[in-house]
């Protein structure tokens, strides 16, 4: 099985926040069992003060979280719903979360992680809601 499908697990790590500037936690990821986690967002107004950072932990609470050194990834400063993106492989410690920061009001979009490299296959995504993904190989061209 080479279709990325079905070789990551896709959590919803926290839904869509309304505007504003307090900083947005996601919830805590789980690494056991994966390598790495590709962690994406989107703020719905660029500004200098926004940006994303991942952090790490020992306890599943993440009461003891530490920010990950040189993870911080600030947002563009023009235009709207400008994405950013972590990618963590091989953390050193077992549970992670994406950590947003708004210095400036604005919308915050859905945290999605998306977890990879599975030690056992297959894994099982963790939406709420429904997941629709369909796989086509080699497909001819044509009516979609």
């Amino acid at each position: 099985m080479h279709e990325l499908s079905k070789n990551i697990k896709l959590i919803l790590a926290k839904p869509a926040q309304a505007a504003g500037t307090d900083a947005v936690p996601s919830d805590v990821i789980d690494m056991q069992g994966f390598e790495g986690v590709l962690f994406v967002t989107r703020f719905g107004t660029a500004a200098d003060g926004n940006f994303i950072k991942v952090q790490q932990g020992a306890l599943p609470d993440l009461s003891d979280a530490v920010d990950l050194k040189g993870t911080k990834v600030v947002s563009g400063t023009s235009g709207s719903n400008e994405v950013c993106a972590i990618d963590i492989y091989k953390p050193t410690k077992r549970y992670l979360r994406l950590h947003a920061t708004r210095g400036t009001s604005s919308t915050l979009g859905d945290i999605y992680a998306i977890q990879y490299q599975a030690r056992k296959a297959p894994p099982v995504s963790a939406l709420t809601g429904t997941l629709v993904i369909e796989t086509h190989v080699s497909p001819e061209e044509g009516t979609a």
